[in-house]
């Protein structure tokens, strides 16, 4: 087998080994089929079969109640950020809590289609942090509220969602969907792109309740509207096929391999601390961006005493084969995005690197 580095990169991300190896195996020819998924009519037995397996999958995997419907679509979120207002706004205002960069993109794109409003926003202190108890303006007559459930570029994270009471809560879960349980009950609709824990970009999953359906204007464009995508399971026109067959893949690991989302979160959660710990302990010479009690087991930011260093660092870590480490241009520093699929071995070495770094540079 080809030598394998280890990859953090923010996404498209590191994938499972034995998803890759299962796909390498039926690449020219999935079992019993005769033909490549890569060649399959979206219209054919088998992909039903497929779409089936992964819809029950998920419902298995973040216990989906009844009056929900999923859907398997294309554009990314970033589609989705002007789907939601387009499909849920319905004349009304809505809220969206802005805890980093891809929240402030999801309110822009918002802007354009309707009234909508920062119910918080972290950019006074470049997003290091979340709303504190008692900040959040909240409406009660807003159509829904919106929130980026993990900001991948600064590294802070919702461990607890806000209570909106009546209003759904609608949330972009993209960077840390399937990396933990989620009670789905308590969302209006989630929405994520694979590419980051799910799978490959091409595919991003909507999970929408019933009731919200309703309020997609008789105008909207078909391929627009989540009524008619819902009506058509998601085959309105050609879907992701591949992208769709890979979530398959993960959704079977995450199942049978890891042994559920429980078991995904506490391994998570122990890479993270990894890192976190030697930020703490590093006397300054690494500086987290997120504050402590808002950091993500995703994505894991930090900056040294100079970018001489961090460039430094990038450069020699990347010797050890731990690649992609370089932080986002509006943060900069050290970014080691540590989804699902980075085995506890790879957060290891960047540790022990970490730790030698510091000893071989500090002053």
């Amino acid at each position: 087998m080809v030598e394998r580095v280890f990859n953090f990169s923010p996404g498209p991300a590191v994938l499972p080994l034995p998803v890759l190896e299962e796909a390498q195996r039926h690449l020219l020819s999935l079992p019993g089929v005769g033909i490549s998924v890569l060649e399959i009519s979206h219209r054919s037995k088998p992909f039903e079969a497929i779409m089936a397996e992964t819809k029950q999958a998920l419902v298995e995997l973040l216990g989906i109640p009844s009056g929900y419907q999923i859907l398997f679509l294309q554009g990314g979120s970033s589609l989705q950020f002007s789907m939601v207002p387009m499909n849920l706004l319905a004349g009304n205002s809505a809220d969206y809590i802005v805890t980093g960069s891809w929240g402030q993109k999801a309110l822009e794109e918002a802007r354009k289609e309707g009234e909508v409003r920062a119910a918080w926003d972290g950019k006074a202190d470049n997003y290091n942090r979340l709303p504190a108890a008692g900040e959040l303006k909240l409406s009660p007559t807003a159509a829904y509220v919106h929130v980026t459930s993990n900001e991948t570029i600064q590294g802070v994270q919702f461990r607890d969602m806000p209570k909106t009471g009546n209003v759904p809560l609608v949330a972009d879960l993209s960077s840390d969907f399937l990396s933990r349980p989620v009670p789905v009950e308590q969302y209006g609709m989630i929405y994520a792109c694979a590419q980051k824990n799910a799978g490959i970009s091409g595919v991003t999953v909507v999970i929408v309740r019933d009731e919200l359906l309703a309020r997609s204007p008789e105008k909207l464009s078909s391929m627009l509207d989540y009524r008619v995508l819902a009506k058509n399971d998601s085959l309105l026109n050609t879907p992701p096929v591949f992208a769709i067959y890979i979530l398959s893949l993960i959704t079977r690991w995450l199942k049978n391999d890891v042994g559920g989302l429980a078991k995904m979160a506490k391994l998570n959660d122990e890479k993270a601390k990894l890192l976190h710990d030697v930020l703490d302990e590093s006397g300054g010479f690494y500086r987290g961006h997120a504050k402590a009690d808002c950091r993500s087991a995703m994505n894991v930011t930090w900056r040294l005493p100079s970018e001489e260093l961090e460039a430094t660092f990038v450069k020699e870590a990347k010797a050890k084969k731990l690649h992609e480490l370089k932080g986002h241009r509006s943060v900069g520093g050290i970014r080691a995005s540590i989804y699902n699929a980075m085995p506890i071995e790879g957060v290891r070495e960047l540790r022990d690197f970490m730790l030698d770094f510091q000893k071989r540079n500090a002053r």
